[in-house]
């Protein structure tokens, strides 16, 4: 029995002026998983994760054609919502982007700008439930008010996912989350996507192919803006259908 998808794209091309950045992607996201997408450098991995909520839109001169379905929605559509999308899609970046406020008052944007609480009662809860849910709270109960800026970068890429997470999103979108920290802080990290996955569809783009073959369910790799292969991640690293997912996988290039 097939898992049920998440998202699909049909026919995915995008286009920086004239370079075509992406190539006719056809994937299919299993939901409540974790999907690797793996490549070398300039393959398109960000870019195809940026699809996902519109975030493309904001770089001049772009143009996508094809077709993206987010829970039957074809997010492409000119009368969709994108703050509903980007609420619906959240994004972790590769380096922490906390904000020069406290604690508590990175939490609360996205609470504030999204109209989701105004009690002040409510919003601690949630800022409560946003910590516990990264293993943040007991270390950060005592200190809501410090600067964010403040925390080791393994505590603010938490406080980021953290950030998403109380806005209850559906899909998380990670680009590279790991690759300022530290190998332990780095295994931290990967155990709470996997724990993250009961709940959530997670889509992590990484050039380390340990870590895409210790997190992930699923895996595709990507070259020069096409989709070559995706399978189970096991396929992948083991039995990969195609000759260059083979050569990239045993560091033939990239």
């Amino acid at each position: 029995m097939e898992p049920e998808s998440k998202i699909e794209t049909f026919d995915l091309n995008l286009y920086y002026g004239v370079f075509r950045a992406l190539t006719d992607v056809n994937i299919r996201i299993p939901a409540r998983s974790v999907t690797a997408i793996i490549g070398p450098s300039g393959c398109g991995k960000s870019t195809l994760l940026r699809c996902f909520n519109r975030m493309n839109d904001l770089v001049e001169h772009t143009q996508v054609k094809g077709r993206i379905v987010i829970d039957g929605q074809d997010i492409l559509e000119p009368e969709a919502d994108l703050i509903a999308l980007r609420r619906k899609v959240g994004m972790v970046f590769q380096r922490p982007n906390v904000f020069s406020l406290s604690i508590y008052n990175n939490l609360k944007f996205g609470l504030r700008i999204h109209s989701m609480l105004s009690r002040r009662d409510q919003i601690m809860q949630t800022v409560r439930q946003g910590l516990e849910q990264v293993g943040l709270w007991d270390d950060l109960k005592d200190k809501l008010s410090a600067n964010a800026q403040s925390l080791t970068l393994e505590q603010q890429q938490r406080l980021c996912l953290a950030r998403v997470l109380i806005l209850r999103p559906d899909i998380i979108l990670l680009d590279e989350p790991c690759s300022a920290l530290d190998p332990i802080a780095t295994l931290r990290v990967e155990e709470m996507l996997r724990v993250l996955r009961k709940d959530y569809t997670l889509i992590i783009v990484t050039h380390n192919m340990q870590q895409a073959g210790r997190v992930s369910d699923f895996t595709g790799f990507m070259y020069l803006g096409r989709l070559i292969e995706f399978a189970g991640t096991q396929k992948i690293f083991t039995n990969p259908a195609e000759q260059l997912t083979e050569d990239y996988i045993r560091g033939s290039f990239g």
